[in-house]
């Protein structure tokens, strides 16, 4: 883990086209700002697992909804 030490109004930069920035620091929470390209899924990390964690479920939904039909039609 890469661990930067910036101030108020700093940016780090990811690649060319990432950019976050410090916009408050109140407490023991911290502001971000980040400037990326439309393409690029910004999410909170437990809001990423719960995402990928959906998906998987979707996956194995559908693999049992397709063994299920091919059964039913080898069965005709």
């Amino acid at each position: 883990m890469l661990v930067l030490t910036r101030k108020l109004n700093e940016s780090i930069m990811i690649g060319n086209d990432i950019e976050i920035t410090i916009l408050a620091v109140e407490g023991e929470q911290i502001k971000l700002g980040i400037n990326a390209p439309k393409q690029v899924e910004i999410h909170r990390k437990e809001i990423y697992l719960a995402i990928q964690e959906e998906n998987n479920e979707a996956i194995n939904t559908k693999s049992t909804l397709l063994s299920n039909l091919s059964d039913y039609f080898k069965k005709k």
